[in-house]
């Protein structure tokens, strides 16, 4: 993987241990473990970051830190990829994990309203809520174990290409040394 490009978009921890509103975490924003770009910690963090997208609960940005933690994985990346459900994204994605629970537990799943408020929400939350839970699960579960095995492969396929380039970029120099 681009490390360069990962580099260049990650906040600097200095920065945020100095953030008044982020003091308190300070040792755990210090971990140079936590900060490390690796294909093992990558791939860990694309796990933890997009399982806690995936549950339809508050909170989540502080459970991808905390498996950053637990996992010894990057830290800004987990956190970062809990924003792939948005106020934008969110009811698409979470409408298509109630519809995969209401597929696996085999009960027809509801229309979504033309308009979604919360009081329509409040309504149907009995109803909803065991076939949402079960399909955030199941799509927690597959999009990590699915991003850690293509970042995983990604990253090994870009460390071959460089290795493959820098040997032809050798020979290239040996030729023109003969010529």
């Amino acid at each position: 993987m681009p490390r360069r490009l990962l580099q260049r978009y990650m906040p600097n921890p200095e920065t945020l241990k100095r953030q008044r509103s982020l003091r308190f975490l300070s040792h755990l924003i210090g971990d140079p473990g936590l900060w490390a770009l690796s294909r093992r910690t990558v791939a860990n963090a694309f796990s933890v970051g997009l399982f806690s997208a995936m549950l339809p609960i508050p909170c989540q940005m502080a459970i991808a830190a905390f498996g950053a933690w637990l996992l010894r994985c990057n830290l800004p990346l987990s956190v970062g990829l809990v924003w792939i459900t948005n106020p934008l994204t969110m009811p698409l994605v979470f409408y298509g994990n109630y519809r995969l629970g209401a597929w696996l537990m085999e009960m027809p799943a509801r229309e979504a309203p033309t308009r979604i408020s919360t009081r329509w929400i409040a309504e149907r939350m009995a109803d909803i809520l065991p076939a949402l839970a079960l399909g955030s699960v199941v799509s927690a579960v597959l999009m990590a174990i699915l991003a850690n095995v293509v970042i995983r492969l990604l990253w090994r396929w870009h460390v071959s290409r460089s290795w493959k380039r820098r040997a032809l970029k050798r020979r290239r120099k040996r030729l023109e040394r003969e010529i």
